[in-house]
């Protein structure tokens, strides 16, 4: 049995050293937003749609399309891992811990890690995203963890008794 053990710890040792990264590339290097898988309202919990892109070949980054509706926000979540979200359309203001940050059109947002949040869509038209979070990298850890309270703003969380540390 050791034996066998050993012999697939060299294995994997041998094909380590032996990677060739510019021969060995996934698959798809490029995808469109026509590759978005889109979850409507139903699985992601709020009015935002996303847009899974499950064939990129990354390792520890999700990067995702988000779509709110004009007048519309998010739900009010936290995650263990950091997103980006870099905005292609619209105007609004996150919640994000305490703050209240406002963004538009060429704007990024930062989440860190643990910090409730919720996007707000001010604008006449459908604010557009491009999300980028470790949250891969965590999922390999076996620390990927979210939380969702829900449609409710960052205050009324205070108000309802919810701890600042949940």
């Amino acid at each position: 049995m050791g034996d066998e053990r050993l012999a697939g710890y060299l294995e994997r040792l041998r094909r380590m050293k032996s990677f060739d990264p510019d021969r060995e590339l996934p698959e798809h290097l490029v995808l469109s937003e026509d590759d978005a898988i889109w979850l409507d309202p139903a699985v992601t919990g709020n009015p935002s749609r996303i847009g899974a892109l499950p064939r990129l070949p990354t390792n520890t980054l999700d990067i995702f399309l988000q779509e709110i509706p004009p007048g519309a926000a998010t739900d009010l979540q936290r995650h263990p891992h950091e997103t980006i979200h870099i905005v292609l359309s619209g105007a609004g203001y996150s919640e994000i811990g305490e703050r209240v940050v406002e963004w538009r059109t060429g704007c990024f947002i930062y989440t860190p890690p643990w910090a409730w949040h919720r996007h707000y869509n001010t604008s006449d038209e459908t604010a557009r995203m491009i999300g980028v979070e470790n949250s891969k990298l965590l999922e390999h850890l076996g620390v990927a963890r979210r939380e969702s309270l829900g449609s409710i703003s960052y205050r009324d969380r205070l108000q309802a008794g919810e701890s600042k540390t949940h």
